[in-house]
């Protein structure tokens, strides 16, 4: 397995990920994205799946966190998929409910290639910190 770079620049944004898979490369993840709770979030992700990765993000956080959100999820899903390659040897399908930050968590994964999303999610609030829960 190698190291997967990615990079994506937008008018409003610059993305960096540099994602090791199986941890051959990185010895730890470190993120900057400018905001917050999306870094916590995403080293909660990182922690709890084993993937290392380096990613940096540049964007347009004055306006808002829209695109700086949204170009680091189409990122990372593109290294992601770059890391999975042809999936030999994977499961197909894996399964998880969890307890984590003060929520009953469930992910089901089909790595199929046929994106779909079930998102059931009712925030009593507008924003946790300066993060809008419409971006989640």
């Amino acid at each position: 397995m190698s190291l997967i770079k990615k990079e994506r620049q937008t008018r409003e944004t610059y993305i960096t990920i540099n994602l090791d898979l199986y941890g051959e490369y990185l010895e730890k993840s470190k993120i900057t994205t400018g905001i917050g709770f999306l870094d916590h979030m995403l080293e909660l992700f990182s922690f709890h799946s084993g993937v290392i990765f380096e990613l940096t993000a540049e964007g347009d956080l004055e306006v808002d966190f829209h695109h700086t959100v949204e170009d680091i999820g189409i990122t990372l899903g593109q290294a992601l998929e770059a890391a999975l390659g042809e999936r030999q040897g994977l499961a197909r399908y894996g399964e998880a409910t969890i307890p984590m930050e003060e929520a009953l968590s469930q992910a089901v994964i089909d790595l199929a290639r046929r994106p779909f999303l079930v998102y059931q999610v009712t925030f009593p609030v507008e924003r946790i910190g300066t993060f809008d829960t419409e971006l989640v």
